[in-house]
């Protein structure tokens, strides 16, 4: 299905004010517009998953999921530790996660370095069980060399922490440590609920299991689809989409009546080899998957292809909203451009003008996109399936409780609008057939 333009000027005029109050060239305007890129298998390289004796009783490890140290040393009173890609080229992503402990309580300084070129990018987070996070102290951080401004930001080319550490196990990582093990107990968790189901509808390249969640009563007449973690260190965006799915999955009345209407796919970990191998961007054949929606290369972007077309096949119905959920350095909110129309017109600038009007002082930084370059999931699911298309940036550090509360009005906003445009389109249905 082709969705062209519509140059309906009643529906332009009806957004003008919206666009105006987003304001778009006084904020941030986002990534640079995507480009088309070889998506075919590359190689990758793995780290060497050890214990590292670094001296003085100071131990290290990057053996465990999700984690990315390519290297360290003690020497001259620090520790330096080496923080490398899975493969280049690659976005500026620099992820790091490792433990470390001693065998007596103790100070030390801990610097991250990069290749050359690379920079800083994560402010990191600290646990001592790997489940509950805490920022490192300011005090503790001291910026390397500042060389670069990248997305109109400075970035030092390395940073040094100083930690206390102990004989119990401190975790330091980029963001919350979110893998497959913790998104898996998370899916398992809401497939208990009655009009929740999970099932498999691929696997990755390395043969973990993609995981979907329905979510609804529906006959598959009107549907949605959920994505998130195509990127592995865009553990915002995840948060994100979680509040979102468990509003949707929720017992408030307008959850209830939403999952009569309308059945919600959910993919949460797009990218699972990528999340477990602690990668900055790729999955395990060295791609980008948000790439990769235009030839379908790697099994995971092909797997949900297949599930999309497959379900609107037997079931005739219609996919009237798509929503992937990313992190980036600020909020942000990648939407198809207005000109252009699909089964819903207008959900996605309401819904998320609604939200901003919730949430106090919030102003959403909302960035239209042409959907001609059909690489990225916003594309397709517009171009393919004439879906409501929207990327959802969160901020790498925006607060936790503002995410859980943008997810939670966004999906709240989301049913309200959707229902009410069921509405006007059954209406409308019914009046045409009496003529």
């Amino acid at each position: 299905m082709n969705f062209s333009k519509n140059k309906n000027i009643f529906f332009f005029l009806f957004l003008i004010p919206f666009l105006w109050a987003c304001d778009f060239n006084s904020r941030w305007g986002g990534q640079e517009y995507i480009q088309k890129v070889n998506t075919q298998t590359l190689p990758v390289q793995l780290q060497v998953k050890k214990t590292f004796d670094l001296g003085e009783g100071i131990y290290c490890s990057n053996d465990f999921l999700g984690a990315r140290l390519n290297g360290i040393v003690y020497a001259n009173d620090t520790i330096t530790a080496l923080i490398t890609p899975e493969n280049t080229p690659i976005n500026p992503s620099p992820w790091y996660a490792f433990k470390i402990w001693s065998e007596t309580k103790q100070d030390v300084f801990l610097k991250l370095t990069y290749l050359l070129s690379v920079k800083h990018r994560y402010y990191p987070k600290l646990s001592y069980d790997g489940l509950n996070w805490t920022n490192l102290d300011s005090v503790n951080y001291i910026e390397g060399m500042i060389s670069e401004i990248k997305n109109e930001r400075l970035l030092p080319d390395y940073i040094t922490m100083k930690l206390s550490i102990g004989p119990d196990t401190l975790w330091v990582s980029a963001q919350e440590l979110i893998t497959s093990k913790h998104v898996n107990k998370w899916i398992d968790k809401l497939a208990l609920k009655p009009f929740i189901s999970m099932s498999q509808i691929g696997k990755s390249r390395e043969g973990r299991p993609i995981k979907m969640l329905k979510i609804g009563n529906g006959n598959d007449e009107n549907m949605i689809i959920v994505l998130s973690r195509q990127h592995p260190p865009e553990v915002s965006g995840y948060l994100t989409m979680k509040s979102f799915v468990e509003t949707i999955s929720g017992d408030t009345e307008i959850a209830k009546k939403f999952r009569q209407a309308f059945n919600t796919y959910v993919i949460p970990l797009v990218n699972p080899d990528g999340v477990d191998n602690g990668c900055w961007r790729h999955n395990s054949g060295g791609i980008d998957l948000n790439r990769d929606w235009e030839e379908f290369n790697q099994p995971e972007t092909k797997a949900i292809k297949e599930f999309m077309e497959s379900k609107v096949a037997t079931s005739g119905g219609k996919f009237y909203f798509g929503v992937d959920f990313h992190s980036t350095w600020e909020d942000i909110y990648y939407i198809i451009d207005p000109e252009f129309m699909g089964n819903m017109p207008g959900l996605v600038p309401e819904m998320i003008d609604s939200m901003s009007r919730n949430i106090p002082g919030y102003v959403a930084n909302i960035q239209p996109r042409q959907y001609d370059a059909k690489i990225s999931s916003l594309s397709y699911f517009f171009d393919q399936f004439g879906a409501e298309s929207l990327v959802f940036e969160s901020g790498d550090e925006t607060s936790r409780d503002l995410l859980k509360k943008k997810g939670e009005i966004s999906a709240i906003e989301l049913m309200e609008i959707m229902l009410e445009k069921q509405n006007e389109i059954e209406l409308a249905m019914d009046n045409k057939n009496k003529i």
